[in-house]
Formats: structure tokens, sequence, C-alpha cells
């Protein structure tokens, strides 16, 4: 344990010499966290939705960049030649070099999550259980680490070899893009990264059910840790004249992808993938049944004689006409009793009408030919789409928001022409005064209701996953058709 000790302490100091790696592990997580602020500052809470991705971007920065960097720019200087000639024993060595790295890796996500809270974040739900994932993703990755080192001869190799696993990663692996914005086979193919598993583990801890609702994502961790650290030290070299070509034993990185084939098979055997069930096909109208009529036969056949009389019935008197009282008027609805200051009272600090957040194409800007079939298409639907067209007045126009908002969280190219289509439909079908009550209603209470986030009758492919990012939009838009609806906006 004495030796474990010191070369740990020796690790770290050579890991913080190291320049590049110190901007892999911290640098490099705090500009993914400044993008992510910019994107989503207009959210309730900020960052919050998103701190499962940016915690896997700072593990990933140190264990996948700044770890095999520190390794390989080491064996180059020389310095791991000179750690054979001691009594330590390799697991030492390999084990206090990944717990100086995991140091570094628990710090950077301790600063990002100070930043976050320094910029409007609320605490996690779960502290303990973050900790705890936050640690079983860096084995994870410090196994993939030490097998990087062990491919790589030289720093720019390990740079190129962590983009080629870095950048799928984020974005079809579900770290920077979410998974429902992704097509179906590129959630099928992000159930093989482990990048996945980190993000949602992270996030549950952060926003979920804590650690009941992260042990797949834990197993799967824990798998590919294993096989990355056992590849990693069978693979381990101590010397820069030693190449890998010239290597024995690549065999060993087969079981350290092969967990990553094992997770996906198995999260798809369990049914684990997020993919978007297709909409059934409503069943046949069935046809009123018809009254069977008696086949016409000698037995059931009319006798062919005059009609008995019949005789008059005796006349009934009528029963007395029953008086009752009338049911009382509905009462009015809530949204009835706003005034013109509670529309006034609102918060309008809105992200831009031409930014990526809650986008609003002016009047005279076109769709391209490529979406303006997809814009008349919903136009022309929009007027007989049930959910807005049917019911509940509030309810109609709540839902006529959510027409704007999934293409939005979607990220589709179209979002910027449809809130134009809803607003004019909202304008055709209410009066001003009645439809500004309404959106004020809405914007005060943006919790309330069900979200739809499939309009795919409409002809918008897609759903948007997390119901929160849909209210969220439908409450900007409210907002941002009240700035026009008061003038305060021109159209």
């Amino acid at each position: 344990m004495k030796a474990l000790r010191e070369h740990l302490a020796l690790a770290l100091r050579l890991h913080f010499r190291n320049r590049m790696a110190l901007l892999y592990g911290y640098l490099f997580p705090l500009i993914f966290l400044v993008a992510f602020y910019v994107l989503y500052r207009h959210e309730r809470v900020p960052l919050l939705r998103h701190m499962g991705e940016l915690l896997t971007v700072a593990v990933l920065g140190g264990a996948c960049f700044g770890l095999p960097t520190t390794l390989v720019s080491e064996r180059e200087r020389g310095v791991w030649r000179r750690y054979r000639l001691t009594p330590i024993p390799t697991w030492v060595v390999i084990a206090s070099t990944a717990l100086a790295r995991y140091a570094i890796i628990l710090t950077a996500g301790l600063l990002q999550l100070g930043l976050a809270l320094a910029l409007g974040m609320t605490l996690p739900v779960h502290p303990f259980d973050l900790w705890v994932v936050f640690t079983f993703t860096a084995f994870a990755f410090i196994g993939l680490g030490l097998v990087l080192a062990a491919l790589a001869d030289t720093v720019p190799a390990v740079q190129a070899l962590g983009q080629c696993i870095f950048l799928p990663m984020l974005i079809i692996g579900g770290v920077a893009v979410p998974l429902a914005a992704l097509p179906e086979w590129a959630q099928h193919v992000s159930a093989f990264f482990p990048g996945r598993y980190a993000v949602e583990g992270l996030q549950a801890t952060v926003t979920g059910t804590g650690l009941a609702g992260a042990k797949f994502c834990l197993l799967a961790l824990t798998l590919t840790g294993l096989a990355g650290v056992i590849a990693g030290a069978k693979l381990f070299r101590w010397d820069a004249q030693e190449r890998f070509a010239a290597r024995p034993g690549k065999l060993w990185l087969v079981p350290a992808f092969a967990a990553w084939v094992a997770v996906g098979g198995i999260a798809e055997w369990r049914g684990r993938i997020a993919v978007p069930a297709d909409k059934e096909l409503a069943p046949p109208k069935a046809e009123p049944a018809k009254t069977p009529t008696p086949a016409a036969s000698p037995a059931n056949a009319p006798a062919a004689t005059s009609p008995a009389p019949v005789s008059a019935a005796p006349a009934l008197t009528p029963p007395p006409a029953v008086t009752r009282p009338l049911p009382p008027p509905p009462p009015e609805p809530l949204w009835m009793k706003l005034t013109l200051q509670d529309t006034e009272g609102l918060d309008y600090r809105l992200p831009p009408d031409h930014g990526i957040v809650a986008p609003f194409a002016p009047i005279d800007e076109a769709p391209e030919d490529f979406m303006k079939e997809l814009v008349d298409g919903v136009r022309t639907k929009l007027p007989d789409w049930p959910p807005g067209a049917e019911g509940d007045e509030l309810r109609c126009v709540r839902n006529l928001l959510y027409v704007a908002a999934v293409p939005d969280a979607i990220q589709m190219p179209v979002e910027r022409y449809l809130p134009r289509v809803v607003y004019e439909r909202m304008i055709d079908t209410y009066p001003r005064d009645r439809l500004i009550k309404m959106l004020t209603y809405i914007a005060l209470n943006p919790e309330a209701g069900m979200v739809i986030d499939d309009i795919s009758e409409l002809g918008i492919e897609g759903t948007a996953g997390d119901p929160s990012v849909v209210r969220e939009r439908a409450y900007l838009y409210a907002l941002k058709f009240l700035l026009r609806l008061t003038g305060k906006v021109s159209e």
C-alpha cells in the first residue's frame, strides 16, 4: 500500500505538469458547459436537464484524452522505462495512475457542478447517488483510456484514436444530441456506446429516481470498465521503442470491445431502446347491424283475405307535464377573469426570433422548396386536427402551441415556419381579446394540461421524447404570440 500511495502522489504531480492533459481535463468540459448554457439559458432551470451530458463530457475528456495523452507522453520521455527498474508490481503502477486520473476527473466534475449552480441550476435530487454513478462512469472510461494508451505509439495517435471514439459518441451515442432527436437506426446504434448509459445514469441521479433508475446503466458501465482495464493492463507497454504493431497478445482487444457488443445486445433483448413505436392502423369502422328481414315463405306469407276490422282504441289522457328547474349556467372559466395587467406582468425575456430556441420566421420569409410542401400540408390539415379543433377552447389553444413546440424540441429545419402557421390559425379562430386571455393563462400555468409530443397526423414525424422540453417551448411561443397580439412586436 505504501508503494501505491507513493506512486499515486507522483502520478498526480506528473499529471498536473502535462498541459495538454489538463486542457482536456478541465478546459474542455467548461467549454461545453458554456456552450450548453448559451443554447439552453432560456430554460426554467438552466442546465438541469443537461448535467448528465455535461458530466459525461467531463469524464470523456479526462479519461479518453487526458489519461492516454499523459501515459503516452511519459512513455516517450522514458519515464515508464525507469518505473520498470523499480520493484513495484505492474498492477500498482496502473492502479495508481488510474486513481490519479480519477481525482482529476472528479475535481473537473465538481468544477462543472459549481459553475452550473452559480448560473442558476438547482441542486441534484440525489447527490450521493450522483457520486456513485459518476465513479462508475469514470471507471468505464478510464478502462477505455488505458486501451487507447496501449494502441497509440505517439501523442498525435492518441488524439486521432480519441476522436474516432469521442465524435461518434457525441453525435449518435446520446452524449451531445438527445436520443429522441436521432433517427431510429441511430437509436439502435447508440445502445452499443457506453456514453448513452453514462448520460442516462447521471441524469437519473440529477432529476430522476437515483440509483433505482440507473441499475442497468451501472451494469453496462461496470462491464465496459472491467473489459477495458483488463485489456489495457495486458497490452501495457513500458518502452516507447516497443511498437504496438510488433507486440504480441493483440487478441486482448477482443474482450475490450466485445463488452460494448454484449451491453448493446442485452439492451436490445430487454427492450431498452427508446424508438418511437409505429402508429397502429385504426381498425375499420364496423358497419351498423341490419335488422334481419324474415324470408317470404308459404308459412309466413300474408293470407289473401281482407284485413279484420280494427276497433278504435280509447283515448288516453296525457300525463301532466313535469316542470323541472333549469340547470345552473356553467361557471366562468378562470382564464376569463384575467386582465390586461396580468398579460403585461409576464416575463418577456425571450430568445430572439432568429435564434435556435423558439425561432419565429418573419411574415415575408418563405420556406425553401423542400420545406414548403410540409408547411402547406400542416396549414391544410390544422383546421381539422381534432386536438386543436374539438373540445375546450383553452385545451385547443394549448394543443395548437404544441404544433409549434414539437418541431422546435426535435430541432427540425421546418421549426421556423410552423409558429406562423399556428399563429394565423389562432387569430382566425378566436376573438383577439379571448385569445390574449387564454395565452396569458397558459403562460402563467405552463405545467398544466397534458403534453402532445407526437403530431405525426399533421405530417411531422418524430417525437420530442422529453415532455418538459415541449412544455417549455410552448410557454415561449405563448409569450411570443402575446407580443404580437398586443402590438409590442410588429407582425
